[in-house]
């Protein structure tokens, strides 16, 4: 049986190695050299009150949409799991139908809803309110990003949710619990496990994205994912640009362990 496995997955194993390790150690061998030497430049540039500055801020809007993205998501997972299986999968295809549509796309739909002369400010302007800035700001970024990336936080929960033992909220309300108590001490601590994929589905895509603060945020504030992307693509220098992904892509594997370790040790607990 392990010759057999072995036999069918090389393939994969190889084409995993060319599409993932190889650029990876490609972007690692770049962050390390400057004009085809060893060089720590790279590393260093980036450790400067401004390009820190970029990640703080990059590291800040993600926290806040992926608690935006748990506190919406989490109640309509809940809801989602409580309904039969028809209206079940109903609901699941709403939800997943946007998923379907280019992420560009969605993503610029936004604008006339969210500009000067767009659906929202016609709104205000007919009931007699003068006109908000809402496109171009930090607001309309994360709109951007809790509109694009809160499927990933409700499917991890809802599947959670799903295959929960439903015996054990009937047997703590057969023991006095009330709905507040239920919740806080049986479904929120067996729900830990879908929270926290979906946090890291959520905080992952939103730290590295680029294109949302472009189109909704105009580039006023640089994030680290169009630090990269001005590096490699504007500027050309793909050594600095390098450095940035080793020093990101470290930030989100910090993350993911940190994650990994709290989830083990509320499964230990429990």
């Amino acid at each position: 049986m392990k010759n057999r496995f072995n036999r069918y997955a090389w393939p994969y194993a190889l084409w995993a190695g060319l599409i993932i390790v190889l650029p990876l150690l490609v972007i690692v061998a770049f962050s390390f050299t400057k004009d085809g030497s060893f060089s720590l430049d790279g590393y260093k540039l980036f450790f400067t009150p401004l390009y820190l500055q970029v990640l703080f801020k990059s590291l800040d809007l993600a926290v806040k949409a992926t608690l935006i993205c748990l506190l919406v998501g989490y109640p309509i997972a809940l809801l989602i799991s409580r309904e039969d299986s028809r209206r079940k999968n109903t609901l699941m295809l709403l939800l997943m139908l946007p998923m379907w549509i280019n992420f560009l796309l969605k993503t610029y739909a936004w604008r006339p809803i969210l500009g000067n002369t767009g659906l929202l400010n016609s709104i205000l302007e007919a009931i007699g309110l003068g006109k908000v800035q809402f496109l171009y700001t930090e607001g309309a970024v994360l709109l951007g990003m809790v509109y694009n990336f809160i499927p990933f936080m409700i499917l991890p929960i809802l599947s959670v949710l799903d295959k929960m033992d439903y015996k054990l909220i009937e047997a703590a309300r057969d023991l006095g619990a009330d709905n507040r108590r239920v919740f806080f001490k049986v479904i929120l601590p067996l729900s830990l496990p879908g929270i926290i994929s979906g946090i890291s589905l959520v905080f992952m895509p939103s730290v590295s994205t680029f294109i949302i603060p472009v189109i909704l945020g105009g580039g006023q504030d640089m994030l680290i994912g169009n630090l990269i992307e001005r590096q490699f693509l504007k500027v050309g220098n793909w050594n600095f640009g390098s450095s940035i992904s080793v020093i990101l892509m470290l930030v989100i594997l910090s993350t993911m362990i940190i994650l990994s370790l709290f989830d083990r040790e509320k499964r230990g607990e429990t």
